[in-house]
């Protein structure tokens, strides 16, 4: 083999150079640290809550298991396969990965090929002595073009791609949980309502035989017709309170139906009452939030990102370096194209710099430093309102705990106290009137406390939700979406 000229030698030394100088490069962006949150010793609410003991952590992927409830865990696992939300999250994050792998093919060299053949005619009043005027270009050849990331804007880039790719990840997981969680919510609501239902149906054959006796009184002359009208109108006001949590409980079974990816026309849910008591769950330490919740994940990812970007706004002020190669055969007659004379080749590096740009690259810089500021900005949020969350179900299912109790007995009173009424009214000595008060105490009573069950439930399934659910930092850590490093590190 013969040896290269001493002009392609000096290309070649001129490549080796670059490319050396490329593996020891540089990176603009600043040193990243995640932003510190405020970030108090304990919650002020944990006091007044019986957390789990031992302390058991929430169940890793399918965190509604510790509710104990097959039905529940049943609909949940439909929502996983076909709710149409999550599909488009993760169709999401599949663009982002997408986005993070076109990003690092820059650290790679481009190569294209391309094929000529063309009929060309110069102008002889240009070319004077060019003869002849017209002749054929057959072109074959092969371009390598290559960016020396000398100041790390591909690297930053690269970086960039791969923290929102991650985000992108967190994103999924987080709008997985709050789908979940919705679902739960709707659940529990929906069995709230069959408990109201329940006692709604009581209090109405319950009215009906008052009603009915009531009539019959009036009849023998023992009662008014004003107390054959209360009567009715407490039947009436029952029957159309019943039909009311009739119509909630239906749309929200529809709502439950979407979740997991079915027509409501379609789905059903038995009537079930209420009747489960919330879990044990401990919340730990609020800087364990921090590795607990996809959300707070997800921010500082975008904050590391930002970072990133501030390296690639600050290679603009400095020269791009970039290396080009060609090879081939051109001919104008095909039948030597494959001969030595017809070999073209072209190779070596190139720089660019702006000179004067207006504020363009200044404005470029101040705008990544700004971008920077409010990532920073919105995760420290991110925590805030995450540590909020812990406190405001902390609290709730404290103080709930402690309304069940006291209207557990307001129950028993006031059900002690319609039934002395409707003695005291069957006995003559008060009127109806005083009967319609004390049904009125006992149904809201016994409906608060349906309520209070429903509440408890939701503020012990929101709690599992402002903790992460099962979702941990950690377990994420194994399948995050960064490419791998590229050649320059």
């Amino acid at each position: 083999m013969s040896r290269l000229p001493r002009d392609s030698r000096r290309a070649a030394a001129s490549l080796v150079f670059a490319l050396a100088a490329a593996v020891g490069a540089c990176s603009l962006a600043p040193t990243y640290t995640r932003p510190q949150p405020p970030m108090p010793a304990g919650y002020k609410e944990e006091a007044g809550w019986q957390p789990a003991s031992p302390a058991a952590a929430l169940p890793k992927g399918a965190w509604w298991t510790v509710f104990g409830d097959p039905a529940l865990s049943a609909l949940e696992d439909r929502l996983t396969a076909a709710n149409q939300t999550l599909k488009a999250a993760t169709a999401h994050f599949a663009q982002a990965r997408a986005a993070a792998d076109y990003a690092r093919a820059d650290y790679f060299p481009q190569v294209t090929a391309a094929a000529s053949s063309t009929r060309l005619r110069h102008s002889t009043t240009v070319a004077l002595d060019f003869k002849p005027a017209i002749y054929s270009d057959h072109l074959l050849a092969a371009d390598l073009s290559y960016e020396v990331d000398l100041w790390g804007r591909v690297r930053n880039e690269v970086a960039a791609a791969g923290d929102r790719a991650e985000a992108s990840q967190d994103d999924l997981a987080a709008i997985n949980l709050a789908l979940h969680a919705e679902l739960a919510a709707d659940y529990f609501a929906l069995h709230g309502y069959d408990g109201q239902q329940q006692v709604l149906d009581q209090t109405v054959s319950a009215y009906g035989r008052a009603l009915t006796l009531t009539i019959n009184r009036y009849k023998g002359g023992a009662a008014t017709e004003g107390d054959v009208d209360q009567a009715q109108t407490q039947l009436e006001a029952a029957k159309t309170q019943a039909s009311d949590t009739r119509l909630k409980r239906a749309q929200m079974e529809h709502a439950i139906a979407i979740l997991i990816g079915e027509p409501p026309a379609s789905f059903s849910l038995p009537a079930a009452p209420l009747a489960a008591t919330p879990p044990a769950v401990t919340p730990g330490l609020p800087s364990a939030l921090l590795e607990r919740r996809p959300d707070i994940a997800a921010a500082e990812r975008r904050v590391a990102a930002a970072n990133a970007e501030i390296g690639v706004a600050r290679a603009a002020y400095y020269p791009d370096f970039s290396l080009s190669a060609l090879a081939g055969m051109e001919t104008a007659t095909p039948g030597v194209w494959f001969t030595a004379p017809s070999q073209v080749w072209a190779l070596g590096p190139s720089a660019a710099m702006t000179l004067f740009d207006g504020g363009r690259i200044a404005a470029l810089n101040a705008g990544a430093r700004a971008a920077y500021d409010e990532a920073a900005a919105d995760y420290r949020q991110t925590v805030l309102t995450a540590f909020g969350e812990v406190e405001d179900n902390l609290a709730a299912l404290a103080l709930l705990a402690q309304e069940a109790a006291t209207q557990d007995a307001a129950v028993a009173a006031a059900r002690r106290e319609l039934k002395q009424a409707r003695r005291r009214y069957t006995g003559g000595l008060v009127t109806y009137l005083e009967v319609v008060a004390a049904q009125n105490t006992a149904l809201s009573a016994e409906l608060t406390a349906v309520d209070i069950l429903t509440r408890r439930m939701t503020a012990s399934l929101r709690l599992v939700k402002a903790l992460g659910g099962g979702w941990t930092a950690a377990a994420a850590g194994t399948s995050r979406a960064t490419p791998p490093a590229g050649p320059n590190g």
